[in-house]
């Protein structure tokens, strides 16, 4: 990792504290112990034992506990990869960076190793918790023990025609060096003998990616056996001859950044040999299972050059992300409830024409509880007609059998100018980014690769149709990504509007990623990094002038996560000025609320359930009372981090039309501060604690899965639970 990087992590990603002048009312608070920021690596954490405690949550189905817990497992896995990763980098490069909330990486290194240490033994006791659950539902993870000889029988046979050929017994001697581990590589170090009087060896055998961790036995019931069992069984036929003196478990994970030249000529070839760097990342941390005997310990750590601290020994199983692959179909009355999302009425009013639809009316839908084919639909629809002329499309995450993709090329070679800015350092998407750009080239698409130096995040689509003579555009602007499968779970919202002015704002912003031409008068559309901060700083300074005034000022936020000291230290100012302000960040939050002289008018809450929390939604009272049809709102696919405002190109779009303003202010925003069930709220001290349990607790989720009726159809909910009049006409 480079010094230049090493420095970025150190003050940019955690906010550098002089972009905008400290508020003179922080300056002066007294006696805050925890200073004013939450350090945001202990604030991820906090929001992944919050993912963990569902998995302990009995209100859920027993499977999806254990999906929960898989994603626990998951995400702290990735946190090592390139949070850690990045941590040990500046310490061993000696960085000296200004970090918000005054902790040294060093420092941060050691209250990270404090509540992982906590969080994994935490795992592992609530995987033996839901395996016991299980069992008494004939749902096994069983071992040899347990095998009947029809099960060792079908195994041998398994074993001899599927999984033997794979692997490759490992000799570790001056002959046969020790191999290359991959990134999350898993297999078994062994001491093995050659007969009683031979001295011992070591050896490896690497459990391939490409097989399944845990292999589903034949016969009533639902078993499982896990991969590294049944290689334990068969040992002889990788070793003949030699026989099983002791055996552990392992599993790497390696510093998965990567370092891109930006002078890079041909970006594609970077990221390709850079790919190719990353599966070669120093180990950042050592998993074993405490089976494993003192000698094999040493031996593994000391080749793969690791420290002790960066060891962790578990009782029963390692790499319990693995464990989703027993989250199985045949039984559904152990999983959530199937869900269809809903195709938007308004578009069905007009025949599924999703241009037709638009250009009567501003259009929002709300994934997951509306389909995301209706995106598919609008592009596919464009590359239809033939009265489209050109398609402009940004991808930052989608799938490799994209149907947005495959419009876009059907558009291409139907002659239409399609222009795809194609993210490649969409992290752990790079490799299937490349495939797509050239899939679209090969089509006859052009495709760009956006800024060097910024990420392109926003989530744009620009269809230029010709009717009577002239030219008409419809934008499609997202919270989302581009992608039908986190669609499916990911909570966001998609904005459909022919309006004249953010239509040509996106156009601008589409120059300004292939061209570099830089939007000198944008209407409407707020992008980052020209002008995202500023106008927010704006916004906030306004509600604060509107406390001072004596009227109503209040804020009202959702986003992923709050880290940017900045924006924090504004919207402490505003707390002080009297401005109310109630935020939803479903992660990181680096604002301490509710401190005496600093943020008492300030709460945060987080929800965490069956849908992951995704949109991003600013409201700002604009000199009356939330919720307001006066008020300011506005989505965005910008996070109020360091790297949102200032190294990638996003957007934010105001929201206009009143129907759709209700929507988002007294519904969408209104049904999540509601939310009980899955809520939790944030203290002081940089905790959660999860709202008390009510006879009848209302769940935004829920609630929106059994309102069908909502969408673009009017308020039908407000933060006091109201119900509104309902119109007796259609909204138009």
């Amino acid at each position: 990792m480079s010094t230049q990087t090493q420095e970025k992590l150190s003050t940019v990603d955690g906010g550098m504290v002089d972009q905008w002048p400290e508020p003179e009312v922080v300056k002066n608070i007294v006696g805050n112990k925890h200073g004013r920021f939450i350090n945001r690596e202990l604030s991820w954490l906090e929001f992944n034992r919050r993912v963990y405690e569902e998995a302990m949550n009995p209100a859920h189905p027993l499977l999806e506990r254990l999906r929960f817990l898989s994603i626990s497992a998951s995400n702290l896995d990735e946190f090592y990869m390139v949070r850690v990763a990045g941590l040990k980098g500046q310490v061993a490069s000696r960085v000296r960076g200004v970090n918000p909330d005054r902790l040294t990486p060093a420092q941060q290194l050691q209250a990270i190793a404090a509540k992982v240490n906590a969080l994994a033994a935490d795992q592992h006791r609530c995987l033996e918790v839901l395996l016991e659950e299980m069992d008494r539902e004939y749902i096994q993870l069983v071992g040899p023990e347990a095998l009947s000889t029809e099960d060792q029988s079908w195994l041998h046979t398994q074993f001899r025609q599927n999984i033997f050929p794979i692997l490759s017994p490992i000799a570790v001697d001056p002959a046969h060096p020790f191999p290359f581990i991959p990134n999350l590589g898993f297999g078994l170090v062994l001491e093995l003998a050659e007969g009683a009087d031979h001295e011992t060896m070591v050896a490896l055998v690497i459990l391939p990616s490409q097989l399944d961790r845990f292999i589903r036995l034949p016969g009533e019931g639902i078993r499982f056996i896990a991969l590294e069992k049944v290689v334990l069984m068969f040992l002889d036929m990788l070793f003949p001859s030699f026989e099983l003196i002791s055996s552990g478990t392992f599993r790497v994970i390696r510093d998965s950044e990567m370092e891109i030249d930006e002078e890079a000529e041909d970006l594609v070839r970077t990221f390709e040999s850079a790919l190719k760097r990353r599966r070669r990342g120093s180990v950042v941390r050592l998993t074993v299972d405490d089976d494993i005997s003192e000698d094999l310990l040493y031996f593994i750590q000391a080749q793969l050059d690791v420290s002790k601290h960066d060891v962790f020994c578990f009782h029963g199983m390692i790499g319990i992300a693995d464990i989703n692959e027993l989250v199985v179909d045949d039984r559904p009355d152990l999983l959530f409830p199937p869900y269809r999302a809903r195709f938007p009425e308004r578009i069905r009013d007009y025949g599924g024409d999703c241009l037709a639809a638009v250009k009567a009316k501003d259009i929002l839908v709300h994934h997951p509880y509306e389909s995301f084919d209706v995106v598919v639909q609008f592009l596919r629809q464009a590359s239809q007609d033939k009265n489209v002329v050109a398609i402009r499309q940004t991808l930052y995450r989608t799938s490799e059998d994209s149907p947005i993709v495959q419009a876009l090329v059907e558009a291409a070679e139907a002659g239409k100018s399609v222009t795809a800015m194609v993210e490649l350092k969409a992290r752990f998407d790079e490799e299937a980014n490349i495939g797509i750009a050239r899939k679209l080239e090969r089509a006859g698409a052009q495709v760009v690769f956006g800024f060097i130096e910024y990420k392109t995040h926003a989530k744009l689509s620009l269809v230029v149709r010709r009717e009577g003579g002239t030219l008409k555009s419809y934008a499609h602007l997202g919270t989302g990504n581009y992608h039908p499968v986190t669609a499916k779970i990911y909570t966001d919202l998609s904005f459909f509007t022919c309006d004249p002015d953010i239509c040509d704002d996106v156009l601008q912003i589409f120059n300004y990623m292939t061209g570099y031409a830089k939007p000198t008068n944008l209407k409407k559309v707020v992008i980052s990094p020209l002008s995202l901060r500023s106008f927010l700083r704006q916004q906030i300074n306004k509600e604060i002038e509107h406390a001072k005034a004596g009227q109503p000022a209040g804020i009202w936020l959702k986003l992923n996560s709050l880290i940017d000291a900045a924006v924090i230290d504004a919207l402490y100012a505003a707390s002080q000025a009297g401005v109310k302000v109630k935020i939803v960040a479903r992660g990181i939050c680096g604002l301490r609320p509710g401190v005496p002289g600093l943020s008492e008018n300030i709460e945060v809450k987080s929800i965490v359930g069956r849908f992951l929390e995704h949109s991003r939604i600013a409201c700002f009272g604009n000199g009356h009372e939330l919720p307001s049809r006066k008020a300011k709102v506005y989505i965005s696919s910008a996070d109020w981090m360091p790297r949102n405002i200032d190294r990638r190109i996003e957007a934010m779009v105001p929201i206009e039309n009143p129907t759709v303003h209700r929507q988002v202010l007294d519904q969408i925003m209104g049904a999540n501060f509601k939310d009980i069930a899955q809520s939790w709220i944030l203290q002081a001290d940089g905790t959660y604690t999860r709202c008390p349990k009510e006879p009848e607790m209302f769940s935004a989720h829920q609630f929106f899965m059994t309102n069908p009726s909502l969408s673009g159809r009017g308020s039908a909910l407000t933060t006091g639970g109201r119900a509104k009049k309902k119109r007796k006409t259609r909204s138009k």
